[in-house]
């Protein structure tokens, strides 16, 4: 078990009280569905290169009605980076030591009218102190309703924030939602931050923020479409867009990066792969 000072201990707090409240939203869904999916938890442990404790995590994964394959995982790790990851994480060039707690969620829908989804929000310590994360919609069949309501509400996230910058936090997201190599965005966007540091309340303020606007704002999405009837070429489009997304999250995704080169659990860290994907 490793040590956690206060800032520490509340973001890993606030982090598994948000996935306890998406978990039970999500299988609320399943639930008018007529499913008795759950979330099925399981514990892990990290142990560091050196042998002393490196911390763990809780990996929840549901296969439901609706929801085909959602991850939801809260991991609170720490310890020393390998030399050559360290120069490329902020503040660990001159000590490697590290902290990091967070929550990393990934849902692939049973029907392609219904938006897959992604957000992640965490607080990292190195020499410096920052959070960082996002959210963004993955639509196989956009909607512009659907995609101005999940902007609105992320919009509405950061404009109260001091730490909040919609405008720049947009762009960030669409820059880095990019698959270089198909010269395509992997979905419609959504906001992406990192590095809030200097004023630990407004970055923790922010990152809560992001967090109770993913919970407002997408079961209400989920339920807009799930409902709808699909053909056999909607799911083979889907199946070819689950592709794409599966291309950018092991060719370019930070946190997949991040995850494997820490020692990671790797069953929570590729849960962000859909269950099922075509390359034609």
């Amino acid at each position: 078990m490793i040590e956690l000072d206060d800032e520490q201990q509340a973001a890993r707090a606030w982090f598994e009280s948000l996935r306890d409240r998406i978990c039970a939203a999500f299988e609320a869904v399943e639930a008018e569905a007529g499913s008795d999916a759950r979330f099925v938890y399981t514990p892990w442990d990290r142990a560091d290169p050196d042998g002393s404790p490196g911390g763990g995590g809780v990996r929840g994964v549901m296969n439901g009605r609706i929801f085909e394959k959602v991850g939801v995982n809260v991991s609170t790790v720490g310890g020393t980076f390998e030399p050559e990851f360290a120069r490329s994480i902020h503040g660990a060039d001159q000590d490697p030591h590290f902290f990091a707690t967070g929550i990393s969620l990934v849902a692939h829908m049973a029907n392609p009218h219904v938006p897959a989804v992604h957000m992640n929000t965490r607080f990292l310590a190195t020499t410096k102190r920052w959070f960082g994360g996002g959210a963004d919609l993955n639509p196989p069949i956009p909607y512009a309703e659907d995609t101005a309501d999940f902007h609105a509400a992320m919009q509405a996230a950061c404009d109260p924030q001091v730490a909040g910058d919609y405008p720049r936090f947009k762009a960030w997201a669409d820059d880095y939602f990019y698959i270089p190599h198909r010269g395509v965005h992997r979905g419609v966007g959504g906001i992406f931050y990192d590095h809030l540091e200097g004023d630990f309340d407004a970055g923790f303020a922010f990152t809560k923020a992001v967090g109770e606007a993913f919970l407002d704002v997408f079961p209400r999405l989920v339920r807009r479409r799930m409902h709808m009837q699909w053909t056999e070429a909607d799911k083979a489009r889907q199946l070819e867009w689950r592709g794409r997304y599966a291309e950018f999250n092991l060719v370019y995704d930070r946190g997949t990066a991040f995850g494997l080169k820490t020692g990671g659990n790797v069953d929570a860290i590729l849960m962000s792969l859909p269950p099922e994907a075509t390359w034609r």
